[in-house]
């Protein structure tokens, strides 16, 4: 911000200064969303700070939570005022992503402070989920939609799609002439034990987020989902039936990996089966028949980090229309998701068809909030299984004590074919008041004594 408010008019021109500028803190404001989700009560280092050389003067706690979110939403709005809708370069935030942000940053705050005795149902703020409809009825009339099958999604050949309004660039070293790429080097301990060179088997797959994709009649087993333990084998259908985005999300032993027949997986693949047993990772990383990225010593990926797909943005908006009384918009967008997701079965799960069954929300399930509440949250976590954002959307609705405990409670007792695993469960509890935000690090405290003040309750 410094270099561009010294010269940026004069390398940029004025039209383009502003709009170099406009991309600067819409990237600000990205990563001081992610600070502010993890750990609450951030300093804030800004232009001013570093001119006035007080890095080392400014508290964690000059600001609030409240006026920190305000100064996050502050940024992109100056980028969304001031972004083109298309950029002429790819990967670069538009108008778009900025409209996309500033609805997420309205959608939490609509909920309350971030702790569980202040968030939730109770505490909606309905001019915020009013912010939410605004921003997205500017993606909702973009460029922008839903790719028409779910699994092309996380296929590097279409990250880039309609679907994605922004994300994290990564590329092979073959593409952009560099030794080793612009690549995805974490993404890479999640390849699948005995399949990559360097695969870690990390980021796996819950007992608990399988059963969650059980339907009866093509619909959610809300209620009774967790009752048993269940789990599909390839060529060998029961009267259990799933919904299709499974297949597509979970690599499960018996099953393709990543639809590749020539890669079926098997109980070798996982690493400490005892521990972590025998489900997988799908989506963010390739089909392993299209090589490895580079592979001395380990493998990357050219994998894009998705900040915001279209569909999530739809979903957002749905969870304001229905705070909003607005059931049956909500309901047309759940269903045109669930009708993407019966549609895509054919070109890469063909082998799971007769394992499927996904049908569309009926008008009685939008007649009342709660159910509708319900049918929404469900949506999320299937459509966005292994994404990165259901914690996040727990602590929003006030449900994260409750759901995780009784989580951990349930998961300890975990078994697949004989071999049981998920015992470090046990000893996991969440402490609301506490665990919604992490600690702020001891590094940070220590940087200068008495500067930073630690979150509450640790």
């Amino acid at each position: 911000m410094v270099a561009l408010e010294t010269s940026g008019e004069s390398v940029f021109g004025a039209e383009g200064k502003t709009e170099r500028e406009a991309e600067v803190r819409f990237l600000r404001a990205h990563f001081y969303y992610k600070l502010i989700q993890m750990f609450r009560q951030v300093p804030w280092i800004d232009e001013v700070v570093y001119k006035n050389k007080a890095t080392e003067q400014t508290s964690n706690t000059e600001f609030t939570y409240e006026q920190l979110c305000q100064k996050v939403i502050d940024e992109f709005q100056f980028a969304y005022d001031n972004l083109p809708a298309e950029q002429k370069q790819g990967g670069r935030a538009n108008k778009i992503a900025a409209a996309s942000y500033l609805a997420k940053c309205y959608l939490n705050i609509a909920y309350g402070d971030g702790y569980e005795a202040t968030t939730g149902y109770e505490h909606i703020n309905k001019q915020y989920m009013q912010k939410v409809i605004d921003y997205t009825d500017v993606v909702k009339s973009s460029k922008y939609g839903y790719l028409e099958d779910y699994g092309d999604i996380f296929l590097p050949d279409y990250k880039n799609s309609k679907e994605s309004i922004f994300a994290v660039q990564h590329s092979d070293y073959k593409d952009d002439n560099t030794d080793f790429g612009r690549a995805n080097w974490s993404n890479m301990l999640n390849g699948v034990w005995g399949m990559w060179s360097g695969g870690w088997d990390f980021h796996k797959p819950s007992q608990d987020l399988v059963n969650a994709f059980k339907t009866k009649n093509g619909l959610p087993e809300f209620d009774d989902y967790d009752k048993n333990i269940a789990y599909p084998v390839n060529g060998a259908p029961t009267s259990q039936k799933w919904d299709p985005r499974l297949f597509h999300t979970v690599g499960m032993p018996t099953f393709p990996y990543k639809y590749e027949r020539e890669y079926t997986l098997t109980k070798e693949n996982s690493r400490n089966p005892n521990t972590y047993g025998y489900y997988c990772s799908m989506k963010e990383v390739p089909q392993r028949s299209k090589g490895e990225t580079f592979n001395t010593p380990w493998q990357a990926f050219a994998m894009n980090d998705y900040v915001f797909r279209y569909t999530d943005v739809m979903l957002m908006r749905a969870e304001a229309l229905i705070e909003l009384d607005r059931m049956e918009e909500a309901r047309t967008i759940i269903n045109d998701i669930r009708q993407r997701a019966k549609n895509s079965v054919d070109k890469h799960i063909g082998y799971a068809a007769s394992q499927c069954d996904i049908e569309l929300y009926p008008g009685s399930y939008f007649t009342d909030k709660e159910t509708a509440r319900k049918c929404l949250r469900w949506e999320r976590r299937l459509e966005l299984g292994m994404e990165g954002s259901r914690y996040f959307d727990l602590r929003r609705w006030g449900m994260a004590s409750k759901t995780l405990n009784a989580f951990f409670e349930k998961e300890q007792n975990d078994v697949y074919d004989g071999q049981k695993y998920g015992q470090y469960y046990k000893d996991a509890h969440y402490t609301p008041g506490k665990n919604e935000f992490y600690p702020i690090p001891y590094n940070q405290l220590y940087y200068v004594p008495g500067l930073y003040t630690q979150n509450k309750n640790y």
